[in-house]
């Protein structure tokens, strides 16, 4: 018997599997299905065990819930110093992962597994701190009740008519190493919760009401029961694999259906399906792809359809690659542990059960401990066992074939010929084998099988005595015929096995290079319209195939991306289209919603909705895609549904950024303007009521002097009006610039004459050379970015401290200069400095909204210039800006 070893890629996965095993601490989780049911306890149990061992044993986190015999159980072992937060004016306690690490125990109990941490803390959730524990080497004991599994909260919820909140992924139990169910009948655990054993009494009497009714403990039991025998299931299949154990242990029933290319297995799987369902067992419908038979259309549109009804009856499909049928199946039995087989068997003549292997009768010889069931019917058939001499790879027969086939036995005769003086006879045959593995590498069985009879019987008729005749009376060479027939069929049968191996090969490996391509592509593509023209040229590529991409518009579907077709749908396709997309399900060719269109409908299905959906069209008319296409096309529409989702989401974020944004903005603004717009109006409303109350006792010079108050601070009203005016037009227009060359000498001049009674006696340094040619650029808008730059100016200078504007001519652009002798700019503030509503922290006013720089820069942005500041070598500070001459 043939020893079946396991793989080096498998051996090195375990043994990996192995080392990070030890590595990691090991986890027990005391699973219940309810609270009350004893896991607390019998995780103290147990630990007291441990440490009676002479183990670490600490405990992290228990709650005992008002029990007695569990803070009883807690006094015997260590107990870890809960850590403190503050939240909210309030002290609360939870588990210390901190004070855990440095402790390192060799075991340590933490209670409550689905926990929900304090705020503040490392980890949002307690199994995350378990985790962390896990990955330090430090064994954990825990407690979990069944309703908190993530994958069952929608099955609990039903139960319930509650939603659970607090749940632990299945990852979690999944890396558990031991699973124990703390059991308890629900009848005992009322009585219990009567008698206050689990909750305090007003506590009970409402969980009596609620949770604990016994329709859901009886529920939630069962629950429990199916999570941990289907733990206890995976484990045997894992040591069953790792022990490399081939006979069958009947643990739980597991149903395998063989399902062929025919219309004949449709009852095979429907038997299954009952089966299944009687049994409360697992099936799987297993369909063996051979690569030395390719099936005509006809059988391979019949495999998919039957595939495809296994899936829609609940099992688990899979197909197999293997030259002998009857051993793929009976490995993946031994594998999976399967109990059960169900095939389909026909009744045929005796002649074709001796000449041909009846794969039903090969399965039952070979199943031991299995069982077998044989579904007969008279339409179902089951096709004999392929062998070398079955139907060739190309159905479709060629006589130019045949005739090539000849040519080349007639050319190695024609060679043997010219050999035939000089070479004794037996070297003869290899010309005649080399002549077969020619005609083998077209890749048909029959031609090869052709060649191979063809080139004995030519090298008898030329080359062996009695010389023109097929009768041989000589032994010897009777047993060279037979010898030369068969290494000729063994040449060719291995052969054509190479070639088309290398096909299947060639063919994954393309599929694999695409499916990699298309997800660096969508990796790297952002927007909807390229997502979707990188994904329909990707699918159209695989599946030679049409590709149509639809996204809803205005409630309809509409064509969002195509490629090798033109096409625009009828309106009964569309009506295809827009069913598939609000089902959610796959219609159209080879399936069994609209089935005959000429078309696939796949939908965009993403983590909560559908998005999409693609029409995908073979370019061969009427081929339906195999169980592989299938599954591979489904994945790739999910794939480039979760590549849109993510896109959308990026978009979301950016809006909800720049929402964020424009809220922030808008506080500042509002905060800025309550501020600075009131400070003048109290001004000018506090001068006018002074005005009014004491005009009687006023003499001229204090009138004056109030109206010149109230004249001041209306100009710097108006001034910051006029700033957040400003700013809005420049960033929600764009810009119209009136530019005329003109002289900045002038400007400036301009801009200090309207300045006088603000500068009052400071004194404007201006140094711009005599050769300074005429500039382009709009008069009023830049006579704004000066007037603004000397407010910024005055702010941070003390009143008579002078400000420097300077100007030089450098190649095709002239840059102007205002600089001061104040602090200068403090290093952090300079990427800060041109935002709105930034004021710098070195003010010595409390006037502004902040606008003055943003508006200079928007203003010298449109005039295609840049505008920064610096510090100067000295002292002070430097904003400069630029203006092209051209």
């Amino acid at each position: 018997m043939k020893e079946h070893r396991p793989s080096p890629e498998k051996l090195l996965k375990q043994v990996q599997e192995e080392e990070r095993q030890e590595k990691r601490g090991k986890l027990k989780i005391y699973l219940g299905a309810a609270p009350g049911v004893g896991k607390t306890f019998t995780m103290l149990r147990d630990a007291l065990e441990k440490r009676a061992q002479g183990l670490d044993v600490v405990i992290g986190i228990v709650e005992s819930h008002g029990r007695k015999e569990i803070k009883a159980m807690m006094k015997e072992l260590e107990t870890l110093p809960l850590q403190e937060i503050e939240y909210r004016e309030k002290k609360l306690s939870d588990f210390n992962l901190d004070a855990t690490l440095k402790r390192n125990p060799g075991l340590i109990l933490i209670d409550e597994m689905a926990h929900t941490n304090a705020p503040n803390l490392r980890h949002t959730k307690r199994w995350q701190d378990i985790k962390e524990i896990l990955d330090r080497g430090i064994d954990v004991y825990t407690t979990l009740n069944v309703q908190h599994i993530d994958s069952l909260n929608d099955v609990v919820a039903q139960i319930i008519h509650n939603r659970i909140t607090e749940t632990v992924p299945d990852s979690m139990i999944e890396m558990a190493d031991t699973i124990e169910l703390v059991d308890l009948p629900p009848e005992d655990l009322l009585q219990r919760l009567h008698e206050g054993k689990v909750y305090f009494p007003q506590q009970a009497e409402l969980a009596i009401e609620n949770f604990f009714r016994k329709g859901n403990l009886i529920a939630l039991r069962e629950l429990a029961l199916r999570v941990t025998a289907e733990r206890v299931g995976a484990q045997v299949i894992l040591y069953r694999q790792d022990q490399n154990i081939k006979h069958i242990w009947p643990t739980k029933e597991k149903i395998l259906v063989c399902v062929g290319s025919g219309p004949q297995s449709a009852k095979a799987i429907r038997t299954a399906r009952r089966m299944a369902t009687s049994l409360q067992a697992e099936w799987t419908a297993v369909h063996i792809d051979t690569p030395y038979v390719t099936p005509s259309d006809e059988q391979r549109n019949y495999t998919t359809q039957n595939l495809r009804l296994a899936e829609q009856l609940g099992a688990e499909t899979r197909t197999l690659t293997g030259f002998d049928i009857v051993k793929e199946i009976m490995s993946f039995c031994r594998e999976q542990n399967i109990t059960k087989i169900i095939i389909g068997k026909r009744v045929q003549p005796r002649l074709r059960d001796f000449l041909f292997r009846n794969l039903a009768d090969e399965i039952v010889r070979s199943s031991g401990e299995i069982d077998v069931y044989i579904i007969h019917d008279r339409l179902i058939t089951s096709e004999p066992l392929k062998t070398s001499t079955t139907t060739p790879r190309k159905p479709v027969f060629s006589w130019a074939i045949y005739g090539i086939t000849a040519g080349i036995v007639m050319l190695a005769t024609a060679i043997d010929s010219i050999l035939y003086p000089y070479l004794h006879a037996s070297n003869l045959i290899l010309i005649y084998l080399l002549g077969v593995t020619f005609v083998a590498l077209f890749g048909q069985m029959g031609p090869a099988i052709f060649a191979s009879v063809l080139s004995v019987l030519a090298y008898k008729f030329f080359f062996i005595p009695p010389f023109f005749t097929f009768l041989t009376t000589d032994l010897q060479y009777v047993l060279t015929l037979v010898v030369m027939l068969l290494v000729s069929q063994i040449i060719s049968h291995l052969t054509i096995m190479t070639r088309r191996q290398t096909e299947i090969a060639q063919l994954t490996e393309k599929r694999t290079a695409t499916l990699h391509a298309l997800s660096r592509q969508l990796a790297s593509t952002r927007g909807v319209d390229k997502l979707l023209e990188t994904a329909v040229s990707y699918i159209s590529d695989v599946f030679d195939s049409e590709v149509l991409a639809l996204l809803p518009e205005d409630n309809h579907l509409k064509i969002r991306a195509r490629y090798r077709t033109e096409k625009i749908l009828t309106e009964k396709e569309q009506g295809v289209a827009q069913w598939v997309y609000d089902l959610g399900q796959m219609a159209g060719l080879g399936t069994d919603t609209l089935p005959y269109s000429d078309a696939i409908y796949v939908p965009l299905f993403a983590s909560k909705e559908t998005i999409g959906v693609l029409r995908v069209r073979p370019l061969q008319l009427n081929q339906l895609f195999s169980s592989d296409q299938m599954h591979m096309l489904e994945a790739c529409a999910h794939q480039v549904a979760l590549a849109l989702e993510v896109d959308r989401l990026q978009e979301q974020a950016k809006k909800s950024e720049l929402q964020t944004e424009t809220d922030r903005a808008r506080s500042a603004l509002l905060q800025s303007v309550s501020h600075d717009l009131r400070t003048p109006l109290a001004a000018v409303m506090g001068a006018a009521n002074t005005l009014i109350e004491m005009s009687h006792e006023l003499d001229a010079e204090h009138v004056k002097k109030f109206g010149k108050n109230i004249y001041f601070e209306s100009e710097q009203l108006n001034r910051l009006i006029n700033n957040l005016l400003q700013m809005t037009y420049l960033e929600a227009e764009s810009v119209h610039l009136q530019k005329e060359p003109g002289s900045l000498q002038d400007v400036i001049q301009l801009v200090i004459h309207a300045s006088n009674k603000k500068l009052g006696s400071r004194p404007i340094l201006v140094h711009l050379p005599e050769n300074l040619p005429a500039v382009p650029f709009d008069h009023t808008l830049i006579q704004e970015v000066f007037i603004n730059l000397i407010d910024n100016a005055m702010k941070f200078t003390p009143p008579l401290s002078p400000i420097e504007i300077s100007a030089v001519l450098e190649r095709d652009k002239v840059i102007v200069s205002v600089e001061d002798n104040g602090p200068g700019i403090v290093a952090d503030e300079v990427n800060f400095l041109f935002e709105k509503f930034y004021r710098g922290r070195m003010l010595t006013t409390e006037r502004g909204l902040g606008l003055g720089l943003a508006i200079c820069r928007s203003i010298i942005k449109a005039h295609g210039g840049e505008i920064w500041a610096e510090n100067r070598p000295a002292k002070g500070a430097a904003f400069r800006f630029s203006l092209p001459l051209h």
